[in-house]
């Protein structure tokens, strides 16, 4: 969730870029004893941009400090990286020295303060101080913003598309809300084809034109479908890469305008998907119950433990559950340490005359019902985070109203 924007008086929150280890730990120190800033994060080298990118959006920081002196070409980068974002996210140079030379090159790189040995509390403060002014301006944006969830599959084909469209539409009936569906999987994306849209503009348009959306030309972006609005990917094969600040514009004026925003995303080990798990409050990764793909979902979960993303943050579902199957709720607990909410059953006539249609799925069906219970669940889970509760049944592995123990 987006958290709310600092207080005059509360500290900020920083991501650290120390390759200097002795530099580090004296600042580290010294941020402990002022509560100037609090450090979310930690990296001990200069990342690549994409890493940075990832974290960035992951960890949301209030401020950047990148340590100068150990490669200043390579900190230079990183600090007209993290300049370029948006939404603005100032950077404190920091450097084991506070010459003249120093200041004025980590500054003209783009830097907005300057902080050096002994960190001293006031020059903490001043620098903390003068950041807080800078970002006055984003400082009346609503907290009532829409909730983004993202849906990605482990392997191509595990019906990601399929459960982020109808979960739309069930979250669309379940809470009356506005609801947004976008489809970014701008390869080969299906979200058009199964809910038979006839549409002018694409998701790629509305990323071009991130920068000057109003009602109107939204309006005509957006295609109603069943009560909801989606974004469908282009008819043809889009091979650009996403322009990262234009993605953040784009669901950045998504979550002021629905409730709900429903991304549909190619495989997690995409870029566009890491991007996108980044900027959701929740993510699913959908994968099918054969060995094969449980195995591979496995490997993308130890992937997003290693890029630092929390465990609370993404959680998977098991599609086409046939009824033979005998996986229990231990055994999908032990295979991926995160939970599984819902499985989903195998129904392919119920969702072949579904996609033929062009409809969304109805409650009477054991398919229906378990797109409705994701959905459900997707509320539930939202309301708690509201409300700092636990979610109820957020950690129950219910597939269909029976447990999986139940149904082996």
């Amino acid at each position: 969730m987006h958290p709310n924007r600092p207080g005059r008086d509360q500290a900020l929150t920083a991501l650290l870029i120390a390759p200097d280890r002795k530099l580090a730990q004296q600042l580290v120190a010294a941020l402990h004893e002022t509560r100037s800033f609090q450090l979310l994060a930690e990296l001990k080298a200069y990342p690549s941009l994409n890493t940075l990118e990832i974290r960035l959006r992951q960890l949301k920081p209030d401020v950047v400090l990148i340590e100068t002196a150990t490669n200043f070409a390579s900190a230079a980068e990183l600090v007209r990286f993290v300049c370029s974002w948006r939404p603005v996210t100032p950077v404190i140079g920091v450097h084991h020295s506070n010459d003249s030379a120093a200041v004025i090159s980590v500054l003209r790189a783009g830097a907005s303060e300057f902080l050096s040995p002994p960190f001293e509390a006031g020059s903490q403060r001043e620098a903390a101080n003068r950041v807080r002014r800078l970002r006055q301006p984003d400082q009346e944006v609503s907290t009532e913003l829409g909730h983004v969830i993202s849906f990605s599959s482990a392997k191509p084909g595990a019906g990601s598309s399929t459960i982020a469209a109808h979960t739309a539409h069930a979250l669309r009936k379940l809470t009356g809300a506005k609801v947004l569906l976008i489809d970014f999987d701008l390869q080969g994306g299906t979200i058009g084809f199964y809910l038979k849209l006839q549409a002018a503009y694409s998701v790629v348009d509305a990323l071009q034109q991130a920068e000057r959306l109003d009602p109107s030309l939204w309006s005509a972006l957006t295609i109603p479908s069943g009560g909801i609005d989606v974004l469908p990917a282009p008819e043809l094969p889009f091979n650009d890469p996403i322009d990262q600040p234009r993605l953040n514009e784009l669901i950045e004026h998504a979550r002021r305008l629905y409730d709900w925003i429903i991304l549909d995303t190619p495989t997690i080990f995409h870029r566009s998907s890491l991007l996108s798990l980044s900027e959701a409050d929740n993510s699913f990764l959908v994968s099918t119950s054969d060995l094969a793909s449980l195995h591979v979902a496995r490997r993308a979960v130890q992937m997003l433990e290693q890029l630092g993303f929390a465990r609370e943050r993404y959680q998977v579902v098991i599609n086409r559950l046939g009824k033979k199957d005998s996986l229990a709720s231990t055994d999908l607990s032990r295979i991926f340490q995160c939970a599984v909410p819902v499985c989903i059953p195998n129904d392919y006539f119920t969702l072949h005359r579904v996609i033929s249609l062009g409809q969304p799925l109805v409650s009477d069906c054991d398919l229906g019902r378990a797109i409705a219970s994701l959905a459900s669940h997707i509320s539930g889970r939202a309301e708690a985070e509201r409300s700092n509760q636990p979610a109820s049944g957020a950690d129950s592995r219910i597939p269909v109203g029976r447990t999986l123990e139940e149904r082996a």
